[in-house]
């Protein structure tokens, strides 16, 4: 048995060391991420007799376990993904936080189990294999992820959010330790008045427990409401200066740095910006599949990335985001599509009049909502996050490719929720895998790239069961999503930031990939040693990139392609990822002006192209880990 830690320290910089035993040396921990009630858990077991040696929110794990065993997770309020060995009972016992803030991947060789905060830590141990698992490239395609708890590597899973693991005697058995709660009825008589009183006192209380460190703690401030309101949440409990930061990009007429700005100055915080060019973009990508190990198709991770990098050059260690709220208060205007679509499904014969208008249109968006119309919810709704949504051409790419498609993947979520409203129904869904195998996968490993500690208060989990408990209409009215966060908001928020549409970090990727940078993504796809040409018909791919040039949007079908092929290259080339990656690498550090509140990053020269192919040696090392990287 093995364990080892590489800590970012956040909480007990002196003494909170890990691995970390418990009251003998019997028990051991490595754990990632923050409990934030660890002072009242502390306390609890205190007078139950046990004794602390340190200040580190760690050691209520080892003298947590050693009180409730299997239990422990039930007690934490956090972002923790941990594992514990107890050398009397042989036992090793992981778990991952409910929501799935932190993650933990594992594998079996032979009778040995290897489990590690990141992937490519796994490949340090003789045996684990990085291999292309062709089944889960149907779901990569449809949704720009790969659902849980699979991975894009044959045989490398991932332990799911809200679940334990014991490996004893060489057996691994993975149980849930909490879910949604979908048993519990919904308040419909619940006063507006008091709902919102509820909501802002969770909701402070959230952000105030947050704001525990030990280290310098600021804010990724976008100008959307989200953000904005988690800011003025930390200026309640916050009289030092707070330093927020947001992205912009070149030449995009639609930045959203004038809101943030405004949003800054109404809050009076330190603010700082980065602008991201098209240049420093498509370089960043080699990194962008080193340091999410498995592919994410979403362009927001590259700012998200630069952001982090900031923080840490201005001294932040720790920052909040608006990560979550639209998951729990409905506010992708996705759903308030959705249900309108759904009213029309309900009429009769509507279904087969949209399928047989679908075949007559030629523009790909339009096409895609008739056919959705045609369809229940079940086979409607794939959540937030769709790459590939035109049936037909899915199936291009994928014929002869095994494995079960998206739709599949998600029908057993919506069966749990048989029988609750359409938009429970989706709420559900999004929380299960978009919000933790896209969103919050994202947010952990663009931040820890850059040793920052991300934090989102709107996914604490007694926050996010009170929302579970509102009616629809308080999350939301009509078109307005979040109804209840921006009734809250009212008063507190510029009127510019509380009444503007949802934007999120809007990377002007389409455009890019139209212009500066297709003649790069074209290369890159559709050379002979690519791992696009090798899995997918080249004349697909080429007809996509044909269409995008000429002014279809088929911006996420491309991108998607393009990480695939990023991901390929860096893990699956003859080269080990660590020596891909790095011949392209490029840090926001290299370009910073000390003087200067905003930042450009350019790009640099990239660099040579490793060769794909689909089976390689394992061998490798996990080099070029930054602190607070793995745990194994």
């Amino acid at each position: 048995m093995a364990l080892g830690h590489l800590r970012l320290s956040i909480i007990d910089l002196a003494s909170g060391a890990q691995p970390l035993a418990g009251c003998t040396p019997d028990v051991q921990v490595t754990f990632n991420g923050e409990i934030f009630n660890y002072l009242s858990v502390k306390a609890e077991l205190e007078a139950k007799g046990h004794v602390f040696k340190t200040r580190s929110d760690t050691e209520v794990l080892t003298h947590g376990w050693e009180e409730w065993g299997e239990r422990l997770p039930e007690k934490l309020r956090g972002m923790f993904a941990f594992a514990i060995w107890d050398a009397k009972r042989q036992v090793l016992f992981m778990a991952r936080d409910r929501l799935g803030k932190k993650p933990i991947y594992y594998t079996r060789v032979g009778r040995d189990l290897v489990f590690a905060s990141e992937v490519k830590a796994l490949f340090a141990s003789p045996g684990v294999k990085r291999d292309l698992d062709r089944a889960q490239l149907p779901a990569f395609l449809a949704l720009r992820y790969v659902p849980g708890p699979a991975t894009l590597f044959k045989g490398i899973q991932r332990l799911q959010p809200g679940h334990c693991l014991r490996f004893q005697d060489g057996e691994v058995t993975v149980w849930p330790f909490w879910d949604v709660p979908l048993s519990q009825p919904q308040r419909k008589h619940v006063k507006e008045s008091e709902a919102q009183e509820e909501f802002l006192q969770l909701f402070e209380e959230s952000v105030r427990i947050r704001l525990m460190a030990d280290v310098p703690v600021g804010v990724f401030l976008s100008g959307g409401l989200d953000s904005t309101a988690v800011t003025w949440a930390m200026r309640q409990n916050v009289t030092a200066p707070l330093k927020s930061f947001s992205a912009g990009y070149e030449g995009d007429p639609s930045s959203e740095l004038h809101y943030a700005r405004i949003a800054a100055e109404a809050l009076k915080t330190e603010h700082h910006e980065v602008m991201l060019t098209p240049e420093g973009f498509s370089e960043f990508m080699p990194r962008l599949a080193w340091h999410l190990d498995e592919p994410i198709a979403d362009a927001a991770c590259i700012p998200l990335y630069y952001l982090s990098e900031r923080a840490r050059q201005e001294g932040v260690v720790v920052v909040l985001s608006g990560e979550g709220a639209d998951e729990l208060l409905a506010g992708y205007p996705i759903y308030a599509k959705q249900l309108v679509m759904e009213q029309i499904h309900r009429v009769p014969f509507a279904g087969y009049a949209s399928a047989g208008l679908s075949r007559l249109v030629k523009d790909a968006k339009v096409r895609k909502y008739l056919q959705w119309l045609g369809r229940p919810f079940e086979t409607r709704y794939l959540g937030v996050s769709r790459a590939f949504s035109d049936e037909a051409l899915l199936e291009e790419m994928i014929r002869g490719l095994p494995g079960p498609h998206a739709v599949d993947r998600l029908h057993p979520l919506h069966e749990r929720t048989q029988g609750l409203s359409p938009l429970s129904r989706m709420l559900y869904s999004d929380v299960k895998t978009w919000l933790p195998d896209d969103l919050l996968i994202k947010a952990d490993k663009m931040s820890m790239a850059a040793s920052i500690e991300l934090r989102t208060p709107f996914l604490d989990h007694k926050l996010l069961e009170f929302c579970w408990s509102m009616p629809d209409h308080l999350k939301l009215k009509g078109w307005v999503g979040k109804y209840l966060l921006r009734q809250g908001m009212e008063g507190k928020l510029p009127h510019e930031i509380l009444h503007r549409p949802k934007r999120g970090f809007p990377v002007p990727t389409g455009s890019w990939l139209r212009n500066q940078l297709h003649g790069q993504l074209r290369e890159e796809l559709l050379a002979s040693d690519s791992a696009c040409r090798s899995l997918f018909p080249a004349s697909t791919v080429e007809r996509l990139l044909d269409q995008h040039r000429s002014g279809q949007d088929r911006t996420e079908e491309v991108f998607a392609l393009w990480c695939l092929e990023n991901w390929a290259q860096c893990y699956l080339g003859t080269e080990a990822p660590v020596q891909a990656a790095s011949k392209a690498a490029v840090t926001a550090s290299d370009v910073f002006d000390s003087t200067s509140t905003r930042t450009t990053v350019p790009g640099t020269a990239p660099g040579a192209r490793s060769s794909w192919k689909e089976s390689t040696p394992a061998g490798m090392t996990a080099e070029g880990a930054q602190p607070g990287d793995s745990v194994f």
